[in-house]
């Protein structure tokens, strides 16, 4: 059984990005979402990863020798921004075809704006735990969070959206190999 790392965005007191008129944050909707996930895959062992800092968390997974690794994020900009995307270290095959896979089931649920799947250097955001990991991982952006609409699309279709990561997440694990 292949084992996925699901990284869980920011950490209780330094929650990430935020939404004032829903009240929630970054870390409060990705930890339950993480454990949802957790909850629904049955053919895919998860352990789920908290943050103890970002210096330390590619030590911290690499630890876990997972098969594969997702954080799991939301995005914010302006309150307007919209959309889904996921990016994956530039020199990372495996990475790339996990963001597509990733990508298709995300944009298929929440039907957001497609901003693509986005290849990241160790020096870009993000770049440092996708670099520094040793199996091949994706930071996953699904929606804005600072965006209303965007939070509650993800609210509306939120079972929707642990399904499609459960069936992303276990066609990335049949395919890993062959990537």
């Amino acid at each position: 059984m292949k084992l996925c790392a699901l990284v869980i965005g920011h950490k209780k007191n330094s929650p990430g990005a935020s939404n004032a008129n829903f009240a929630t944050t970054e870390f409060d909707f990705n930890e339950k979402l993480a454990i949802d996930i957790e909850k629904q895959l049955t053919h895919v062992a998860v352990q789920r990863v908290y943050r103890r800092t970002y210096r330390l968390l590619p030590d911290d997974i690499n630890q876990l020798d997972p098969d594969f690794i997702i954080s799991l994020h939301c995005n914010a900009f302006n309150q307007a921004t919209s959309g889904t995307e996921v990016l994956y270290y530039y020199r990372s095959q495996k990475g790339k075809q996990m963001a597509i896979e990733l990508q298709s089931a995300l944009v298929r649920v929440l039907k957001l704006e497609d901003r693509g799947i986005k290849s990241k250097k160790s020096e870009d955001r993000g770049g440092f735990l996708l670099k520094y990991t040793s199996a091949p991982c994706v930071i996953v952006e699904p929606f804005f969070i600072d965006n209303d609409l965007d939070l509650e699309t993800a609210q509306k279709n939120y079972f929707e959206l642990v399904t499609a990561y459960c069936e992303a997440i276990s066609e990335i694990a049949s395919q890993i190999d062959y990537y």
